[in-house]
């Protein structure tokens, strides 16, 4: 089997230890479209209903960041570090991630249909209605997290892997997967999982409990007597 597992850096869950801490400096002022964010440390502020479609965040790090309402279409993050935000309400749609990490912290009523997210992790985050629709996610690693009516329907997951994640609602229809491996989630609940799980690792465990599903797409009436 070809290997399933995600290429995602090693990233720390301590600011002082990110390869660029040194060279932050403090972010003042509101959030504007279409600015470069450089080397920028966000630290404990609230951002509600700004626009920032298009901004680039590089070698940044957000850190107990609550952003409520804020516009960020189309916006990029590449080697940006999220600790303990809160983002709610938020447009992230058609945006761009790359090699970053959200380490705890809550995306609840999140609109990121369309992104494209490669190596990425989450580690001990809390994902609640997010629309991940036609997104692109590759080497993504969920890691002891909990999503909750999440939406990856007609998405692209290339070695994505679910490692002590609680999944709940989560949402496959016409979803692509590549070397998706969901053995080491602690639950799949998975409403219409059967009809996107293929290309999907699964356990043996968790296929006797998704069985009935299976079953039912088949049109196969289970009965012992």
């Amino acid at each position: 089997m070809p290997n399933a597992a995600p290429n995602v850096p090693d990233f720390p869950d301590r600011l002082a230890d990110l390869r660029f801490a040194d060279l932050l400096r403090p972010h003042t002022g509101p959030l504007r479209a279409d600015e470069r964010y450089d080397t920028v440390h966000f630290d404990g502020g609230e951002y509600t209903d700004q626009a920032a479609a298009g901004a680039t965040f590089l070698e940044c790090a957000l850190t107990g960041v609550a952003f409520s309402g804020v516009k960020l279409r189309q916006a990029r993050f590449t080697d940006v570090w999220v600790q303990s935000g809160r983002w709610v309400a938020c447009d992230l749609s058609d945006g761009e991630w790359q090699d970053s990490a959200f380490v705890g912290g809550v995306l609840a009523g999140i609109a990121a249909h369309g992104s494209a997210v490669r190596r990425v992790v989450f580690r001990g985050c809390k994902l609640e209605a997010v629309n991940l629709r036609a997104a692109v996610l590759r080497d993504v690693v969920f890691e002891d997290c909990l999503l909750r009516d999440v939406d990856f329907a007609d998405a692209k997951l290339t070695q994505v892997s679910f490692p002590g994640s609680t999944l709940e609602e989560v949402h496959l229809r016409g979803a692509a997967l590549t070397r998706t491996d969901l053995r080491g989630a602690a639950r799949l609940g998975l409403p219409d999982g059967h009809l996107g799980l293929r290309g999907a690792i699964i356990n043996s465990h968790q296929l006797l409990e998704l069985a009935p599903q299976f079953a039912h797409a088949l049109g196969i009436t289970v009965q012992d007597r």
